[in-house]
């Protein structure tokens, strides 16, 4: 599997569109009540075996909402993480391992100031 294929996934298996926006690739600035897959370091690894081209690719989620107060932010940043957890539990076509949820940081953008968690994921695919 591509991939762009495996970001396009994992978008779908997030889409909230009545909650958030999920965007499969880096927006030029973030926006609050969003997801935002990009790729993380190290992005893909190869296995580099002789029969099939294995990798290891990696993303990362960085979910993001609007900062108006610490008590109140922490909430939305907490319901956000359980619900992106959640939705990324259903999806039965993706196989992956998640890593652990940052702690939330401030954004300072040209929008405003927000807060975010990030979350690695990792996955594995074959290439014939």
């Amino acid at each position: 599997m591509s991939v762009a294929t495996i970001r396009q996934q994992i978008a779908t298996a997030l889409e909230n569109p009545s909650v958030w926006q999920v965007f499969s690739y880096p927006p030029a600035s973030p926006l609050a009540n969003s997801v935002i897959i990009t790729p993380d370091d190290p992005y893909v690894v190869p296995s580099n075996n002789t029969w099939n081209i294995d990798a290891t690719v990696n993303f990362k989620l960085r979910l993001v909402v609007p900062l108006f107060d610490n008590q109140g932010n922490l909430i939305n940043i907490e319901d956000f993480i359980t619900a992106a957890f959640l939705k990324l539990s259903q999806a039965n076509n993706l196989h992956f391992r998640i890593g652990t949820f940052s702690a939330p940081a401030v954004l300072p953008v040209d929008a405003g100031q927000m807060l975010s968690s990030e979350v690695s994921l990792t996955f594995t695919t074959s290439w014939s």
